[in-house]
């Protein structure tokens, strides 16, 4: 199967249906649903869910009843069942069907020329506008199966599909009322092993309900961490004493992701791709939903089949497209970014409390101490100083009771060093530089480095040079920080310490409390911007701030020579814009290299393509191709398995993300000398003959 293929990486693309319908004409509806389901197989679509009572209409009243109506409701299945045999969807319509003595208001799931089975409705209202008692009978009270042209066919509420060649595809149908009731089918069948739910809905549209169902969708899909697709009636059901919206919509695990036009004309429809892999992967991680299944397991599998709440698992061979077929849902190319101004300013505001509220628990615990911080001028010891400045205001204590320090060496530059002054200075906090050129020779001569004698050919510039530079600037602050009374504030964040860019042992991995190991680089910048526009700061400081921003992410530890540009982290560790993208598919989802590589290109491939978070740098906004994404994305695993030894001992510091955090005590715990090399290999593979890799590479 191609590399770009969504049925390779775990997606099904999916769509949720309204139709205008025909009242009491099967068969007029039934040529609606197929005419939409050729469409949907043109685009691949392996889903198609029709709302409730589609072959009929919803408000049609005791005609449900007539003979002559029930036989055209068979007609019109057997039209469709036979048509399906050259579609790819799996079409899931809404019938009303006499089994025995008895009318059901059904799903009817066909694929493949074959109808997989049916589930009827299993609660049906009574009330206000809602007759469903007068004409249909509970699922609850419905046989074991339905007998459909000598074939027995699966008939339950509790039945469940699922693709033998793509086995996370499991599917679960309900409908309607069955979603308004506190505990939905669509909850046991999540226990039972349902990834897809599915809701036939007839709904009529009253004023604010719309936003109901949305509600209900929502927290459905999260709670069973799953998708949930509903499709409500619409044009063309009887207006006698109702009126009726056409809504669809497609949830993931608590996300939007596709809606349609509400009260629109003809056929319409939400359609996205959806990830069936990571919500199996998702049950699997979270172990509360097995533990709930343990405590309902007598009501989720039953010992006898009879019973309405065994069940049932019906299998089909999905036979997926094999060659290209790219993503149509967007993905966000910054995941720990919102997109939307306003939740960016939610999200900003707690990640910035969580930090503040964390650092002051931390002083109130061990007798508020003085806080000692190093400040470079670059982001991550800024947003520290801000924090810590906070905490200072908040627990009513003077800012000078932060004791910061510049400690410029060999490659600082004018500029960070000007920027560190200034916003110390704007800030109020206690200031002083201490200037580490001289130490660091000292130490360079005790140690015979090249360097001390003058030999400053650029391969001096080791990793040995650097970290003499760091270490001292670290020794300092510990020793500045039992001198004065104060404890040592961390500045290191969390992009840094999954790609291993700290040294061990120092202050960007070592200190007394770390408040930055829980935020990664691409939202700092934005807590930063939050923090100005809030104005919690005077202007001298908020345009301090600003210049900060603007300044080239480097460690200033290697001198430029004239003409060269400053020595830039991005550079020597892939952009922070991509790793990071790369750490949250990991971290959260714990997905193959492969898969991120492919969700990556779909973001990140054209460099027009998505949107952008507000005020993001000009600079920055590059696209990369799959080349450059298997390059980087190589690199951070082998830097990812490589450094946990430095992840394990790191100090306290709160976890802000909801993606997750590196703390060995909290999110994340792995040996550290476990290699990348089966996460590589893998990687690899899947690109080799994408990228014509050389299998030395």
């Amino acid at each position: 199967m191609d590399f770009r293929n969504i049925y390779r990486h775990g997606f099904i693309r999916a769509a949720a249906v309204t139709i205008p319908v025909v009242p009491a004409d099967p068969a007029a509806n039934a040529r609606q649903v197929l005419e939409v389901a050729q469409k949907l197989h043109e685009q691949s679509c392996a889903l198609a869910v029709f709302p409730e009572l589609c072959l009929t209409g919803y408000a049609i009243d005791d005609l449900l009843l007539q003979d002559v109506l029930l036989d055209q409701v068979k007609e019109a299945l057997r039209e469709i069942r036979e048509k399906s045999l050259k579609l790819f969807p799996i079409i899931v319509v809404g019938a009303p069907l006499r089994v025995g003595n008895r009318l059901y208001n059904c799903a009817v799931v066909i694929k493949g020329g074959r109808i997989l089975g049916i589930a009827p409705k299993s609660y049906l209202p009574n009330y206000r506008e809602f007759y469903e008692k007068r004409h249909f009978a509970l699922g609850s009270e419905a046989p074991s199966f339905f007998i459909f042209d000598e074939e027995d066919i699966a008939f339950s509420p509790s039945l469940i599909f699922q693709a033998n060649d793509l086995p996370e595809f499991t599917l679960h149908c309900e409908i309607c009322e069955d979603l308004w009731v506190p505990i939905p089918p669509s909850s046991k069948a999540a226990l039972a092993g349902a990834n897809v739910m599915v809701n036939l809905s007839g709904s009529p549209i009253t004023v604010g309900k719309a936003a109901d169902r949305h509600l209900l969708c929502q927290a459905q899909s999260s709670r069973c961490a799953s998708a949930y697709l509903y499709a409500a009636a619409g044009e063309g059901e009887s207006s006698t004493d109702l009126s009726w919206d056409g809504q669809t919509m497609i949830y993931e695990n608590g996300t939007l992701l596709a809606e349609s036009e509400r009260f629109a004309a003809g056929a319409t429809w939400s359609i996205t791709d959806i990830d069936v892999r990571s919500l199996a992967a998702e049950k699997m991680r979270n172990g509360s939903i097995g533990d709930n299944l343990r405590d309902n397991k007598d009501s989720v599998f039953q010992a006898t089949p009879a019973s309405p709440n065994f069940f049932e698992t019906v299998c089909f061979d999905l036979n997926p497209p094999t060659g290209k077929l790219p993503l149509i849902r967007e993905i966000d190319r910054f995941p720990f970014v919102p997109d939307d101004p306003s939740k960016l300013d939610q999200d900003c505001y707690e990640a910035y409390s969580i930090q503040v509220h964390g650092l002051i628990k931390r002083l109130q615990a061990i007798g508020e101490p003085k806080i000692v911080i190093g400040v470079s001028g670059g982001l991550d010891s800024t947003h520290a100083l801000i924090v810590a400045a906070r905490a200072m205001d908040l627990l009513g204590r003077p800012r000078t009771d932060i004791l910061a320090y510049t400690m410029p060496g060999f490659a600082t530059s004018d500029l960070t060093r000007d920027n560190a002054t200034k916003l110390c200075a704007a800030l109020g906090v206690s200031f002083k530089t201490i200037d580490i050129r001289p130490a660091a020779t000292q130490m360079l001569e005790d140690l015979d480095h090249p360097y001390s004698e003058g030999k400053r050919d650029g391969k001096t510039y080791d990793v040995t040079f650097e970290n003499v530079q760091a270490g001292l600037r670290t020794d300092y602050l510990f020793r500045l920080a039992n001198h004065l009374g104060g404890i040592v504030l961390g500045t290191g964040d969390l992009s840094e310490l999954a790609l291993g860019w700290c040294t061990y042992g120092v202050g960007d991995q070592m200190s007394h409390y770390a408040v930055n190991t829980g935020v990664p680089k691409t939202l700092i910048q934005h807590l930063i911007r939050w923090v100005v526009a809030s104005n919690q700061f005077s202007s001298q400081a908020n345009e301090t701030l600003l210049s900060i921003l603007n300044t080239e992410i480097s460690p200033e530890l290697v001198p430029a020579k004239p003409g060269e540009k400053p020595q830039s982290t991005q550079a020597k560790i892939g952009p922070y814009a991509l790793q990071d993208f790369h750490l949250y598919y990991l971290l959260r989802w714990g997905m193959a290299p492969s898969k991120i590589a492919f969700l990556a290109e779909s973001a990140w491939a054209d460099s027009q393509k998505g949107s952008w978070p507000r005020d993001y740098p000009l600079e920055d906004r590059v696209g990369y191709d799959l080349a450059e994404i298997h390059k980087w994305l190589r690199l951070f695993l082998w830097r990812f398995f490589a450094n946990q030894f430095k992840r394990s001992a790191i100090p306290n510091g709160p976890k802000v993300m909801a993606g997750g955090s590196l703390s060995p005590r909290g999110d994340w715990r792995m040996p550290s000398d476990t290699s990348a090399r089966p996460w590589v290999e893998e990687l690899d593979s899947a690109l080799g003959e994408e990228l014509n890799l050389d299998s030395d590479s």
